[in-house]
């Protein structure tokens, strides 16, 4: 007999709710503790990242290259972090795993604080870029266990509970801005270090939810599992990675993109750059849970992507035609791309959440959602210089640009047709807690 530690989730093909009417969340008392270390974590990742650049030039006196370099090794490593957390958690306790990720990012944190010395600052910032992508991915795949038919909804909670992390830090690091002093920036840093340790402790109060991949036997021995499958050889799962890639490009458009036609422009006044970046994580506070519902089947996912190709070409068409006219109707444009941009985004995350999970074999679930998120890490490079080709380019680029992530939506709808419509292979393991 096979028994897989963790809880056994049903679902009913609707929304659980409390007592009083109030939708439930999903994986109860574990949900909600994710929910707070999500909350937590952004709150502190909010008070460092938009004064990481500030801290490096300012307080350990680095060069603009340096500054750089040092952004741009964080940023490779991490690439490297999904798929080592994703395998990682296919092996051991997913929590267990969770934790020590946490604790190194506090660690590297820490170390930024200790020294000057840009040797040392290049490899605590690698340390925390292969910490931040591995947790992110594993948080991700908590989720996707804890949560079970509702992992849609629950990713949509999540995201909300992130996004205002980020602007409770955000709101936290102007305000440490506007007093100015190396030890206000010192404070910050040691902020987000905290937060991690933090998180690791939440983490700690966590059951460990069901895993495909981590079986014993009744008598509580490591039952015999057949290899797991591979993502390396999975085709199709590759094709679906590399549409992924262009589809994530919407967080390029918010990080480079808009900014810098804002910066360009002698008709757009520079503070709407960040009013823009205000009305994103608003609108994603309040739009990600209920949009989510739209998706919350794989099908429905699936069907997502026609009309989320339609916000990715409103988007780029909307940027082509702000280049022209004046103070108004390129403020009226841009702040019309960024609503498609941020809707896009929306409902792309909704897609990606309950796709990536789908086409992935339970067994080896880690794995495959640890190359998925190579997708995000390798936007991250692509990105900026995709939109920055597409703003040099003019009107034209812009517009190719928007068509181009449109196109890529229906060719992913396309490649995941065929695996999406097989049957099972086969019937999930029964679970009992462990607790």
């Amino acid at each position: 007999m096979r028994i897989t530690r963790g809880t056994r989730t049903k679902g009913t093909g609707t929304t659980p709710t409390t007592r009083t009417g109030r939708p439930r969340v999903p994986g109860g008392p574990d949900g909600r503790r994710m929910l707070l270390v999500a909350l937590v974590d952004r709150t502190g990742s909010g008070l460092w990242a938009s004064v990481s650049v500030l801290y490096f030039t300012y307080v350990s006196g680095l060069s603009l290259a340096q500054v750089g370099t040092l952004a741009a090794l964080a940023g490779a490593v991490g690439i490297a972090g999904a798929p080592l957390g994703g395998r990682l958690a296919d092996r051991f306790p997913l929590t267990r795993v969770l934790i020590a990720l946490q604790l190194l990012r506090a660690v590297a944190s820490l170390g930024l604080l200790t020294t000057d010395d840009y040797g040392l600052l290049l490899v605590f910032s690698a340390l925390g870029g292969l910490g931040d992508r591995a947790a992110s991915i594993l948080t991700k795949l908590y989720a996707t266990r804890v949560s079970g038919p509702d992992r849609v909804r629950y990713q949509a909670l999540n995201r909300t509970a992130a996004n205002a992390g980020w602007a409770l830090g955000g709101l936290a690091a102007a305000g440490a801005l506007a007093v100015g002093t190396t030890a206000a920036y010192r404070w910050l840093l040691l902020g987000d270090a905290l937060s991690f340790v933090a998180v690791a402790l939440l983490t700690l109060r966590c059951g460990q939810p069901p895993s495909p991949s981590r079986t014993v036997t009744a008598t509580g021995t490591p039952a015999p599992t057949a290899r797991p499958a591979t993502p390396w050889r999975d085709r199709t799962y590759l094709a679906y990675v590399a549409t992924e890639t262009v589809l994530f490009l919407d967080d390029a458009v918010f990080k480079v993109g808009l900014p810098l036609c804002i910066a360009h422009s002698s008709d757009v006044p520079h503070g709407l750059a960040p009013l823009l970046m205000v009305l994103n994580n608003v609108m994603v506070v309040a739009l990600q849970v209920p949009l989510a519902r739209f998706g919350a089947t794989t099908a429905a996912a699936r069907t997502l992507l026609l009309p989320l190709s339609v916000a990715y070409a409103l988007g780029g068409t909307a940027l082509a035609l702000s280049t022209a006219g004046g103070t108004r109707t390129a403020v009226a444009l841009l702040t019309g791309a960024a609503v498609a941009f941020t809707l896009a985004e929306m409902l792309h995350a909704t897609v990606s959440w309950e796709l990536s999970v789908a086409l992935a074999p339970g067994t080896a679930q880690g794995t495959y959602l640890g190359v998925h998120g190579l997708a995000q890490a390798a936007q991250r490079t692509i990105g900026p210089l995709t939109v920055t080709a597409a703003l040099a380019t003019g009107p034209a680029g812009w517009a190719v640009f928007g068509g181009g992530i449109a196109l890529t939506c229906v060719i992913q709808h396309r490649t995941v047709r065929g695996r999406l419509s097989r049957p099972p292979l086969s019937v999930p393991p029964v679970t009992v807690s462990e607790h």
